[in-house]
């Protein structure tokens, strides 16, 4: 069985072959360029991973178009920065093997250093909104399996930092059984700036977009 990982990308091109090194056997790469200006599409290329572009600036952007890539029956979403350890996917497509809709990880920092004060607050509201909602989960799930025809059917159309909530929203919705596991969040790759909580504005950001997907 093959499965296709994800890997939404803008300038991680130090990050990659750790990255695409840690793959367990028979997870295949889908690097999904966002705009890189650092030569990630090369090196990702370079080290096997089928590489596709999107011109158009968003984490839901990019996450779109790599799940519209895929061909797996089941498919994987991480990072491509190095914070999350590949092998921790087998689990997440084990357990929707077994009966979940949809696995996704709950980030357990190795350190209080890898996830900033501001990130981990405004991730913490957003989780206990969801569960005040019915879903019990503990993250905006970074690193997630489900099947690929289940996700399209979703119908998630945020292309932003919202991507993320807004399909855990919709998974709620429909019914779906989540299931959360914890993960090793990691120091990211040297040379590589998280989007979202490597700043202040960053995290503001992402809080906006997921606040308009609450709302909606």
């Amino acid at each position: 069985m093959t499965v296709d990982v994800i890997l939404p990308c803008l300038d991680e091109a130090a990050a990659l072959p750790g990255v695409l090194a840690a793959l367990p056997d028979g997870y295949r790469a889908i690097v999904v360029d966002n705009g890189s200006t650092d030569g990630s599409p090369a090196v990702a290329a370079r080290l096997g991973a089928t590489v596709v572009a999107e011109p158009r600036r968003g984490y839901g952007a990019a996450v779109h178009t790599g799940l519209e890539a895929a061909t797996s029956d089941i498919v994987c979403f991480a990072d491509a920065d190095g914070s999350l350890d590949p092998g921790a996917l087998p689990e997440l497509v084990a357990a929707v093997h077994t009966g979940a809709d949809l696995a996704v990880g709950r980030r357990v920092p190795v350190s209080a250093a890898v996830w900033p004060w501001h990130a981990r607050a405004g991730n913490a509201l957003l989780s206990a909104l969801l569960r005040r909602r019915g879903l019990g989960v503990h993250d905006i799930a970074p690193i997630r399996a489900a099947r690929r025809t289940a996700l399209l059917g979703l119908g998630v159309t945020d292309r932003a930092f919202g991507y993320p909530l807004e399909l855990l929203i919709r998974a709620q919705r429909a019914g779906w059984v989540v299931r959360e596991f914890e993960v090793d969040y990691r120091a990211r790759a040297a040379g590589t700036t998280s989007k979202v909580s490597g700043s202040v504005a960053g995290t503001l950001r992402a809080v906006r977009d997921m606040g308009r997907v609450v709302r909606s």
